[in-house]
């Protein structure tokens, strides 16, 4: 599996064996995971979590929706408070990305600085924002754009509710 490396620059030395652990356990996941998921799925993640993909989606969907554009400005705001937020951490921290994955970068990258991930701040303000603007009415979306009846709307939402029940008490390894 070979000796991982703790990629990091200058820190205090009471968080070296934090690091030093970080970067062991993160070799391992990566060596345990690589053969299972196929080079696309990571790619495809990669892509959709990139904030020069999700900020133009958010921007184009403000601009095509006069009507909705209220709804919308949240998302714009939201990325731009992402990429000032993590860029200032990343340049704080300034620890370099792992070196046993030097491939797994396709899209733009606009620095070399691992800690934090923006991928993860990026998918879960994403969702975070999702569950918050559509906690009470998300699902009626269906209703509003005519493709349901509205007893289909409900039937359909208590079955997800009990889906997302069966499967975060039963279906978790």
């Amino acid at each position: 599996m070979g000796s991982p490396e703790t990629t990091t620059t200058s820190f205090p030395s009471f968080l070296k064996p934090l690091i030093t652990i970080d970067a062991s356990v993160s070799l391992f996941l990566h060596t345990l995971f690589k053969p299972i998921f196929p080079i696309f799925l990571l790619l495809l993640l990669e892509y959709s979590a990139d904030f020069w993909f999700s900020f133009p989606v958010s921007l184009s969907l403000f601009l095509a929706s006069p009507s909705f554009s209220s709804l919308f400005i949240p998302f714009i705001l939201g990325h731009l408070l992402d990429l000032a937020l993590i860029g200032l951490i990343k340049l704080i921290f300034r620890r370099t990305l792992p070196h046993y994955n030097p491939n797994m970068s396709p899209a733009v990258r606009a620095d070399n600085f691992s800690f934090p991930s923006g991928h993860a701040s990026r998918v879960m303000f994403l969702a975070t924002l999702f569950h918050l603007i559509f906690q009470n009415h998300g699902g009626l979306i269906s209703d509003f754009i005519l493709r349901h009846f509205l007893s289909d709307v409900l039937a359909g939402a208590f079955v997800g509710v009990l889906e997302g029940i069966v499967a975060f008490r039963f279906l978790r390894f």
